[in-house]
């Protein structure tokens, strides 16, 4: 079990664990998850977190087939910039290991912004806590347990 399993569950919502084996040389772990459990790209959610103007950490929830674009989440929250966060403040405050990061059960809730398209789907995949486990739900469940809100704030890989 992890913490974000465990909030689930107790919170009462329907979710599914979805457990793969990680390989440590892919390159990519949404892509991984995305290509072992057989779903859509853009279905499966990656959690980033970015430092806003240099002084709070947030996280953006997007599809694995997108990027993060730093000034729709900056615009999102209020803030002038956002940038990537260092690894020792995104594993300090979420309790998580880089690749494992869940929006779910973190040490630390920050603000969230999920991906305005998350609500297109009936459920998306997000990480469950660590490599290799993901947690299916409704957007709209991720959304309430972590009190974010939903914003356009992908950009096509490509650009």
């Amino acid at each position: 079990m992890t913490p974000a399993i465990n909030l689930a569950k107790k919170q009462k919502i329907t979710h599914t664990v979805h457990e793969y084996s990680h390989d440590p040389g892919h390159e990519s772990y949404g892509t991984e998850a995305a290509e072992k459990l057989g779903v859509a790209a853009a279905q499966v959610f990656k959690t980033l977190v970015v430092s806003l103007d240099g002084k709070e950490l947030a996280v953006g929830v997007v599809p694995v087939s997108s990027m993060l674009s730093m000034k729709l989440i900056a615009k999102a929250l209020g803030a002038k910039k956002a940038a990537m966060a260092n690894q020792a403040d995104v594993e300090r405050s979420t309790g998580y290991v880089l690749g494992g990061v869940s929006p779910l059960g973190q040490k630390k809730r920050l603000k969230t912004v999920i991906d305005a398209s998350a609500q297109g789907f009936d459920s998306i995949y997000v990480s469950a806590g660590r490599r290799g486990l993901e947690i299916e739900l409704a957007a709209e469940d991720l959304r309430k347990l972590v009190g974010g809100i939903f914003a356009p704030i992908a950009q096509g890989a490509d650009g």
